[in-house]
This record gives C-alpha cells, sequence and structure tokens, in this order.
C-alpha cells in the first residue's frame, strides 16, 4: 500500500454522525416538560451501548449536530403526503416510487389474508412560536435531511417460542390488484385536523401529515388522543406531551394510558427503523421509564391486552433443557403486527419453496460446463434443491450470473435481480420487480412467471421486501439468495440473509473465487478484521493523509477533477468519493458542494442544482439511484437515470434529491466505480465499523484513494467495531419450521 501526499487529494470526513457505538444522551424527564428552545433537539435516545442489565432501552435519537447516512430508512425518507406526494413520471400516471409503495401494501394485504387463514395466529401562515415553531422546525429538519441517527441496538436475536404451523393454506386464486396509489384525505378531513392543532398551538402544516398518517375520523382520533401526533415524522414525545397538556389540560399525565399505548408503539416504530423486527419486554420497559412514565410494565401489559402489539415468549437459545414439570426459560419479545407478520410470512414462504421443490434436475451437463469449481458446485445445488444460499465477495457475483446463464440454455424462465442497477442488462433491481416495472408478468395467482430467481445483494433485502418478494414465487420454483454478508445491512427491517445464513435450514454455498489484485487483498483482509499493508504496484492503494476538514476536502477534489483521471485515465464523472455522513465540515453536503464548484459550476437555479449535476434520486427509503439533472420545469426536477427520465415534483426534490459526487457507504452499497475516494476525517472515527469500511472499500473495481485523517482509529474499527446485532425472530422461526418438517416425516 502506498502513500502519496502530494499526488492525491481527499475530502474532508463527514461530521461524525451517530453510528455503531454511539452514546446519545439520556432525556432528563421530558415526558411531560416544556419544549425545547427552537432549533434544539428533543427527546435523545438512551444509550444503546451499556452493558447487560444496565443498557437503557432504544428511542430514536434526535438529529445530532453531524448528519448521519440516509441509505438507511429513516424518518427523513418517509412521505409524510403519502403516495400522492410521490415524484411522477413523465406523461402522467404514477411514479415508480407509487407504483413500488402500492405494490408492496398490495403484497401485505396478501400477507395479511394468508395470515388469517393459518390454524395458529401469532399471539397476541403567521409566525410560529413556542410550540407549534418546534415542531415545524422538527418537521422541516427531517424533510430536509437533518435526520435523527440510526444507531443499533446491542439486543441479540432470540429463537422463537415454537414453530408456525406447516405447511400454509393454498393462495388466493384472484388476480393481484393492479397497484394504485393511496388516496390524498380530504380537504374537509385536512381542514378539521388543522382546527384540532390550532387549539393545542401546533403549526397547521401537520394538518396534511396527521389526516394522512390517521386516515378517515383524523380530528376525532386527535382530540380523543393528542399523543397520536406521534404518527407523523419528526414529532418526538416530548412535543406531542406539550400539545396533549395544550388540548387537555391537567388530565394530561405521564401514567395516561393514551400516552403510554402510543408510547410503546413509537418505540417500536423507531426500533424498525434501526432494523430490528422485535424488542425485549425489558429493554422496551427501560425506555418507559425513561419517557416518565410511571409504570412501565403495567403500561405494556395494557398494550399487549389492547392488542397495539404482539407479544412472543421465546426460550433463551443457551438455556439448558428443561426437565420434565419444568418451565423452559424464555425471553419475551414485543413486536408491530406488520413486522411481526412479515417475518413470519417469509419463514413460511422460504419453508414452502423448500418443501415443494419437485426434485432433483439433471444438470450434470450443465455444472460439467462451467466455468470454475465454485460455479459447478452452485449449478449442482441449484438443481437438487428449491432454496440456496450462496455466499461471496464481488468477483463470485460472477457465479450466480453464471448458473442462470446455464438455466436459460435449459429451458428454465429464469430472472436476476439485485438491489442497485448495476449489472448485465437484463438485470433488474428487486423494487423494479416488486412494482411490477421490471421483471417478468406476474400470473393469475399474482406470482411471478418465472422457474428461477436469483436475487444478488441479499443482505439488502428487509423483511417486508424479503415476504413480498417471496410470495410471488410460485411452489416448484427455485430461489438462490446470494450476497456478501460482509457488507452494510439493509435499510429496513430485519436481517434476511443473516437470518437464513445463521438457520442452516438449506444448502449454502461459500465461493472460492476471491477478489483479484491488491484491492481484493485489502477488502478481503477487512472483512476478518485484519487492515493489512498490500503491495500495490500500479497504486491501486493509495493513503492521503490529512490533518483537518479543510484539506480532506481540498484534497478529494483534487483526487477526483485531476490526479485520478491523469493517473489512471478514468474520468471524473467515473471516480465516487465515499464519507460517513452527510453534515460536517466534510461531509457530503460540503465535498459536493466543492465538487460542484470544481465540476459543474453554476448557480443552482433549479432549488439548488444546474442542468449536467450528478445527484442521486431517493424514490423510497433505502434506494439511492445515481441521475444526471436535465432540466427544471412547473412538473419538477427532470432527471437522467441512465436512459430513463424521472421528474421529482419540486415539493419533494429538497427530501429525495441530492448531489451524487459524494454518497455514504450505504448510499453506495451494490454498486461499484472504477475509482473510489473515501474520506475519513478525524471527527469520522465513531462512526467507523468493519462492515462500514469492508463496505466502503469494497466499491472501487481499479484504485482506491483513502483520505485519512483519523489515525489509529480506522484499524481499530475493522479489528474491534462489529456490527451491531439487529434483534429478529427468523432464524428461530425457520429452524423451527425444519424441525416440524422432521418431525412430520414418516
Amino acid at each position: 500500500m502506498s502513500t502519496d501526499r502530494q499526488a492525491e487529494a481527499a475530502p474532508a470526513a463527514a461530521e461524525a454522525p451517530t453510528g455503531p457505538g454511539a452514546d446519545p444522551a439520556t432525556p432528563h424527564d421530558q415526558s411531560a416538560g416544556a419544549l425545547p428552545p427552537h432549533g434544539e433537539a428533543a427527546d435523545p435516545a438512551p444509550s444503546a451501548d451499556a452493558p447487560e442489565g444496565e443498557r437503557p432501552a432504544p428511542g430514536a435519537p434526535e438529529a445530532p449536530a453531524h448528519g448521519g447516512e440516509d441509505g438507511r430508512a429513516t424518518q427523513a425518507q418517509a412521505d409524510p403526503g403519502g403516495a400522492a406526494g410521490e415524484a411522477q413520471e413523465p406523461g402522467g400516471g404514477i411514479s415508480e416510487a407509487q407504483a413500488e409503495l402500492a405494490a408492496q401494501r398490495v403484497e401485505r394485504e396478501r400477507i395479511a389474508r394468508r395470515k388469517a387463514e393459518r390454524d395458529a395466529p401469532v399471539e397476541a401562515g403567521a409566525k410560529l412560536s413556542g410550540k407549534a415553531a418546534d415542531l415545524l422546525a422538527a418537521v422541516r429538519a427531517v424533510e430536509s435531511g437533518a435526520k435523527p441517527s440510526t444507531a443499533y441496538f446491542d439486543d441479540a436475536p432470540a429463537a422463537p417460542r415454537k414453530a408456525a404451523p406447516a405447511p400454509p393454506p393454498p393462495r388466493p386464486t384472484a388476480p393481484a390488484p393492479t397497484p394504485a396509489p393511496a388516496a390524498a384525505p380530504s380537504a374537509e378531513a385536512v381542514e378539521a385536523v388543522r382546527a384540532v392543532l390550532a387549539r393545542g398551538g401546533a403549526p397547521e402544516s401537520l394538518a396534511a401529515p396527521v389526516a394522512t398518517a390517521l386516515g378517515d375520523g383524523a380530528a376525532q382520533e386527535l382530540a380523543q388522543n393528542p399523543w397520536r401526533l406521534l404518527a407523523v415524522p419528526a414529532v418526538r414525545p416530548t412535543q406531542a406531551d406539550g400539545f396533549a397538556r395544550a388540548l387537555l389540560g391537567p388530565a394530561a399525565a405521564p401514567g395516561d394510558e393514551r400516552r403510554t399505548t402510543v408510547l410503546v408503539g413509537w418505540l417500536l416504530a423507531q426500533a424498525g427503523v434501526k432494523g430490528h423486527t422485535a424488542l425485549e419486554a425489558p429493554v422496551l420497559e427501560k425506555a418507559l421509564a425513561q419517557y416518565g412514565v410511571p409504570d412501565p410494565a403495567a403500561a405494556l401489559e395494557h398494550s399487549i391486552a389492547e392488542a397495539s402489539v404482539l407479544v412472543f415468549h421465546e426460550p433463551l437459545g443457551d438455556a439448558p433443557a428443561a426437565e420434565e414439570g419444568e418451565e423452559q426459560p424464555v425471553r419475551i419479545l414485543v413486536g408491530l403486527e406488520g413486522a411481526a407478520m412479515a417475518e413470519e410470512s417469509l419463514a413460511d414462504g422460504l419453508a414452502r419453496l423448500a418443501g415443494t421443490f419437485e426434485g432433483p434436475a439433471d444438470w450434470e451437463q450443465a455444472a460439467a460446463a462451467a466455468p470454475d469449481r465454485s460455479c459447478a458446485e452452485l449449478i449442482r445445488a441449484v438443481a437438487a434443491h428449491g432454496l440456496v444460499a450462496h455466499t461471496g465477495g464481488e468477483a463470485a457475483r460472477a457465479e450466480p450470473l453464471a448458473l442462470a446463464a446455464a438455466a436459460r440454455e435449459l429451458g428454465l424462465r429464469v430472472c436476476v435481480a439485485a438491489h442497485a442497477p448495476d449489472g448485465p442488462d437484463d438485470l433488474v433491481t428487486v423494487a423494479g420487480l416488486l412494482s411490477g416495472r421490471e421483471g417478468p408478468p406476474r400470473d393469475a395467482d399474482g406470482q411471478f412467471e418465472l422457474d428461477l430467481l436469483v436475487v444478488l445483494d441479499a443482505p439488502q433485502l428487509d423483511v417486508e421486501s424479503a415476504a413480498a418478494l417471496v410470495e410471488g414465487v410460485r411452489d416448484g420454483a427455485r430461489l438462490v439468495l446470494s450476497g456478501d454478508p460482509g457488507v452494510l445491512g439493509s435499510a429496513g427491517a430485519g436481517r434476511v440473509f443473516g437470518d437464513v445464513l445463521a438457520a442452516r435450514t438449506c444448502p449454502q454455498l461459500v465461493s472460492r473465487t476471491p477478489d483479484p489484485g491488491p484491492l481484493g487483498e485489502l477488502v478481503s483482509g477487512v472483512g476478518i478484521g485484519e487492515l493489512n499493508q498490500v503491495d500495490a504496484p500500479g497504486k491501486e492503494v493509495v493513503i492521503v493523509p490529512v490533518q483537518d476538514a479543510g484539506e480532506a476536502v481540498h484534497r478529494a477534489v483534487q483526487l477526483v477533477a485531476e490526479s485520478v483521471p491523469r493517473a489512471f485515465g478514468i474520468p471524473a464523472d467515473s471516480v465516487q468519493v465515499i464519507t460517513p455522513g452527510h453534515g460536517g465540515s466534510a461531509g457530503t453536503r460540503a465535498l459536493n458542494a466543492a465538487l460542484k464548484e470544481r465540476l459543474n459550476p453554476g448557480p443552482g437555479r433549479f432549488g439548488g442544482f444546474d442542468p449536467g449535476d450528478r445527484v442521486v434520486y431517493v424514490p423510497s427509503p433505502g434506494r439511492a439511484l445515481p441521475a444526471r439533472v436535465v432540466s427544471a420545469d412547473a412538473e419538477g426536477l427532470h432527471l437522467d437515470r441512465g436512459g430513463a427520465r424521472v421528474v421529482v415534483a419540486k415539493e419533494l426534490v429538497e427530501s429525495q434529491v441530492r448531489h451524487g459526487w459524494a454518497v455514504t457507504a450505504h448510499q453506495a452499497v451494490g454498486a461499484r466505480w472504477p475509482a473510489v475516494v473515501v474520506v475519513l476525517p478525524g471527527d469520522a472515527a465513531p462512526a467507523l465499523s468493519r462492515d462500514w469500511v469492508y463496505t466502503a472499500f469494497g466499491r472501487a473495481e481499479r484504485h482506491l484513494s483513502v483520505v485519512h485523517g483519523v489515525d489509529q482509529a480506522l484499524a481499530r474499527a475493522v479489528s474491534e467495531v462489529l456490527p451491531k446485532p439487529r434483534t429478529t425472530r427468523l432464524t428461530g422461526l425457520l429452524k423451527g419450521l425444519a424441525a416440524a418438517s422432521e418431525q412430520s416425516e414418516p
């Protein structure tokens, strides 16, 4: 690994966002107190990094002074206006984002119908000031991208209490309905909500989001339970408390059951933002206590009794087997219905594909013609099984592609889907497949007309997307989940690929294909916790030391605009800058401003953008699509995305479009560039972890420059800072289904 301070330049790292290892402040009994001063953050989350037994319960941390990554699903990416606010395609009709969200709603309805049929249900205009100004500031902060960080909790996944019954009943034969955007609230409903908000001193601009979130009868519901204001992204418990006191007076007590029920759901929703599908009951009780609830256990019991949340009793994985007459030690998990149903539906669907497989096929000739041993093993495994997991680095992506080609030669209907549109021309995105805009059509039962579905970038699957995807695969078809388990996890809730691997209920093939060259050696070392110095005679890896953020930004611009194009013949448009966060003096905002000034200067006459600007378009949480600005008009901002034209409504530009010369690692996952510049200034150290470094370094194909200002923190993050586990149930559900299947066999 060479160090070249003069030849390479790099941007200052992003303001250190709260990431794994962050320790947000604990709330100072703000649950029923006054709103914080205008511009200050409210309701910082309890610490998620305390030792077991002392760990405070989770709450969503407020947006800190620095910006976090927004590849992960956050309130900033939620659509407070519903589908009506999504970007519109040229010529009318629904947008890609609308279609995707509507398709997911349709699939969730299908999941709900199947769930109901199961034998064993889940257990059960003027200037504003004061509270109004704080609420409005919070909403605008989230909509503009200054959203809360997404630190994980320390709770490990637990095994489920029992296996779900096998096998599920037949699917409905009715064709899947055509996705349609959700209806916007009526003007009368919005006006009624506005009147209630005015009585409580809340900004009238919240009327439409509240009416959309609460649906019909929103005004009455909000008047009866003011804490339902928490249904709007960016509104915090202390702000909802202030609104409730204005409406209810002394009756708005910290232990009010209306408050505690909403607060339990809000805490679980915040946990979902951080990747969890459920939380342990003691964790929730601590969170409730830190938000001023006088009897957290009773409050949680009330929420369970009201069926606003679901409870699961699951055996402790390391507990000894209970003797006859003794009860099995269990942990109590609590979750929201949507995540629970999706996780159980996904487990059922995966077991269905494994169990309805029509038997081995003779693919030996295809295996013998495979380009290498790893490809041959994958072809043989898929020939003999309905569900197969495949792991490997970037070079190993060629193996599932070779499998798909072999299957097509055999006459099978094949689809290859990935997280990002980065691959062969016939590759589709998972989002596009679910929305119906890409990939094969669906049959009369709403299932894909295919025999083999290969999913790349499987670690980016969240439980809801995965459940909808598996639900669309017909009985007897084959499913291959392929990906690199070392990269950053999904933006949404769940740990689908990791849970499938941990369950070990289907064949797992580990690729023998190493990533080549000095870059491959470096990234492979990071994956096992070693930051090695590699021999890079062609300057494939270059370290650029910097002292401060200003120097980092200067060096990054120099690298992108001059050094890399001159030394490697790679144009500036093919060089991607990656940094830990958006805010700060060397985050994506600062870097993009400097890069725009150098590469495409202009006045930013289209809401800060000019024709030719390189941007990322985020139509829905977790999706960051590269694009170019073409123009703007009354319809909105016109983008060119790989030849496809997209129009982003002008009111959504601020929240859905960012300059894209510099992105976060979460935004970059699933894509690669000829050259990558990773910017790590000193204040980025708290945001670094092994999976972040592995993901960022692994985006480079030919050249990697590391703008290094974190000293020993980089090596320490690689060796010591592991990804924090997510609390999920899928592993145990899969194990339970496999055990039940074995017991039912004669």
